[in-house]
C-alpha cells in the first residue's frame, strides 16, 4: 500500500472530514479553474479579436496579437511573486478571495474592451490572478492536506488547470458554431467570470492554513482548523506540535535568508524544475500546434481541431498522473516523464524532416504531439505543481514559492517568444535543439533534484536542510 492513500478513513478522518477537505481542495482549485481557463480561451478568441473593427473585432495585428497573449504571462510572472510574499504575511485564504476579484475584474474588463490598449491591461491583470494561483493554490492544499493524501490532493490542482483550458476549447469552439455574432469573442472572454464567482463564494466558508495560523502564533485557531479536518487526536497533537516547533523563535521571512546555503540550495533546485518544465518545449505545442501542422499540410480547420485534442490528451494523462502521483517516488515520476518527452521532441524533428509531404506526415506529427503532451502532463507537470507545494521551508515558503513559479513564467515567455522566430531560422531541426534541452534536464533532475514523498512538511523540511546544508570545511 502506498505511502499517499487516498482510500476514506485511511488517515483515521471520519466521512466528515473527509468531506470538508475535500470541499476546501475544490473550492482552492476553483483558482486553477480560473488559470486553465483563462490561459486556454485566448486561442479561439483571438481570430475573432483580430478582425477589423468594424466587423466586430479590435483590428488586432502580428504585433498586438503577441502583446495581448503575452500581456497574460508578464502578469502572471508578477503576480506569483507577489502573491508568494503577500500571503506570507496576510494568509492563504485572505490572498485566494483577493484573486478572486481579480479574477473576476479581469474577465470582465477583457468582455468589455473598447479597444488594444485597454485588452492589454485588462489581460495583464488577469494574468496577475493566473500567477497568483499558481502559487498560492498548491501551497494552501498542502498545507491542510494530511501527508498520506497530499500528493493527491494538491495534483487537483493541476487537473483543474487542464480541465480549465479544455472548458475554454470546446466552449470557444461551440460558440464560434452556435453564436452568429461577431462579437462572440467577448461571450468567450466573459465566462471566465464564473470560475472567479466561485472562488470568491467558496473561500467564505474556507479556513485559513492551519501551518499559517501555527507561525503567527494563532495556536487556539490552528488548533480548531486541525480538529475539523483530523479525526484522530494523537495524530492531530503531533502535527500541532510540530507546526509549532517549526515556528518558533524564527523571524519573519526576508531576502537576507538566501544566504543560508541550504534555502539558496532549494531556490535554485525550484527555479532549475521551472526550467525544466518549460523549456522542455510544451508552450511550443499548447499555443503552436495549429501552426506547426500547417507547416506540414494540413488545412486551417483541421489544425485547429487538433487543438481540442491537445486538450483531451492533457486531461486524461492529468487523470493519469494523479492516480500516479500517489503510487510513485516523485523523481521518478520526473525522470521517465522526461524520457517520453525528450524521445518524442527527437522523434518529432525526424519525422518531419524526413517523411514526405502528405497526410501521414502530418499525422504523424500529430500523434508524436499527443505523445509528448501524454507524457509531459501525466509525471512532469503534475510533479513539479506538487514540489513546489512541498520544496520549501514554511516560514518562506509562499515568498520562495513566489519567486521560483514567477522565474518559471519567465522561462514560458520565453518559449512563446522564441519559438516561432527559431523554426523560421532552423524549421525542423527546432526539435532537435529542445531534445538536447531535455537531455540536460534529465541530467539535472537525476543529479540535484531531492525526493519529497512519503513526509510531513516539517519532517521534509528537516531533512532538507540535512541533505543540503554543506558539511564544514
Amino acid at each position: 500500500m502506498s505511502s499517499d492513500t487516498t482510500s476514506s478513513g485511511s488517515d483515521g478522518s471520519t466521512p466528515k472530514q473527509i468531506k470538508y477537505l475535500n470541499f476546501i481542495t475544490a473550492v482552492a482549485t476553483f483558482g486553477a479553474l480560473a488559470f486553465g481557463y483563462d490561459t486556454g480561451v485566448i486561442a479561439g478568441a483571438l481570430p475573432f479579436m483580430s478582425k477589423a473593427v468594424q466587423e466586430g473585432g479590435l483590428g488586432l495585428t502580428a504585433f498586438s496579437e503577441g502583446l495581448v497573449t503575452s500581456a497574460l504571462i508578464i502578469g502572471a510572472a508578477l503576480g506569483s511573486f507577489a502573491a508568494g510574499q503577500l500571503s506570507d504575511r496576510f494568509g492563504r485564504r485572505k490572498c485566494l478571495l483577493a484573486l478572486a476579484i481579480i479574477f473576476f475584474v479581469g474577465a470582465l474588463g477583457t468582455a468589455f474592451s473598447p479597444d488594444i490598449p485597454i485588452m492589454v491591461a485588462m489581460r495583464f491583470i488577469l494574468g496577475i490572478g493566473v500567477g497568483g494561483s499558481s502559487t498560492i493554490v498548491p501551497l494552501f492544499i498542502a498545507e491542510v492536506a494530511p501527508p498520506k493524501r497530499r500528493a493527491r490532493l494538491v495534483t487537483r490542482s493541476e487537473l483543474m488547470i487542464v480541465s480549465g483550458q479544455m472548458v475554454a476549447y470546446v466552449t470557444s469552439a461551440v460558440l464560434a458554431h452556435v453564436v452568429d455574432n461577431p462579437e462572440v469573442w467577448r461571450i468567450m472572454l466573459g465566462l471566465a467570470a464564473v470560475p472567479a464567482i466561485l472562488l470568491w463564494v467558496g473561500m467564505i466558508f474556507a479556513p485559513e492554513s492551519p501551518r499559517w495560523l501555527a507561525q503567527h502564533g494563532r495556536e487556539d485557531e490552528a488548533h480548531e482548523v486541525m480538529k475539523a479536518i483530523r479525526r484522530d487526536p494523537q495524530q492531530r497533537e503531533k502535527e500541532m506540535a510540530s507546526m509549532t516547533d517549526a515556528s518558533s523563535d524564527e523571524e519573519p521571512a526576508s531576502f537576507s535568508d538566501l544566504r543560508e546555503p541550504w534555502i539558496r540550495n532549494l531556490l535554485l533546485i525550484g527555479i532549475g524544475l521551472g526550467f525544466v518544465a518549460q523549456f522542455s518545449g510544451i508552450n511550443a505545442f499548447m499555443y503552436f500546434t495549429p501552426i506547426i501542422l500547417q507547416s506540414t499540410g494540413l488545412t486551417t480547420e483541421a489544425a485547429l481541431t487538433a487543438t481540442i485534442g491537445n486538450g483531451v490528451v492533457s486531461l486524461l494523462a492529468t487523470c493519469l498522473g494523479l492516480w500516479l502521483i500517489g503510487r510513485v517516488p516523485r523523481r521518478r515520476m520526473l525522470l521517465t516523464g522526461l524520457s517520453g518527452v525528450l524521445l518524442a521532441q527527437l522523434a518529432l524533428g525526424l519525422a518531419l524532416q524526413m517523411m514526405p509531404d502528405g497526410a501521414l506526415r502530418s499525422y504523424t506529427a500529430l500523434g508524436i504531439i499527443f505523445a509528448f503532451l501524454f507524457c509531459y502532463q501525466s509525471m512532469v507537470s503534475t510533479t513539479y505543481w506538487l514540489m513546489m507545494s512541498e520544496l520549501f521551508p514554511q516560514r518562506m515558503r509562499g515568498m520562495i514559492a513566489g519567486i521560483a513559479v514567477a522565474l518559471q513564467w519567465v522561462f514560458n515567455a520565453t518559449v512563446a517568444f522564441l519559438f516561432p522566430m527559431i523554426m523560421a531560422a532552423v524549421g525542423y531541426s527546432t526539435f532537435f535543439i529542445f531534445f538536447a534541452i531535455n537531455v540536460l534536464s534529465l541530467l539535472f533532475v537525476a543529479r540535484f533534484v531531492p525526493e519529497t514523498r512519503g513526509k510531513s512538511l516539517e519532517k521534509l523540511e528537516a531533512h532538507l536542510e540535512q541533505e543540503l546544508t554543506p558539511e564544514p570545511a
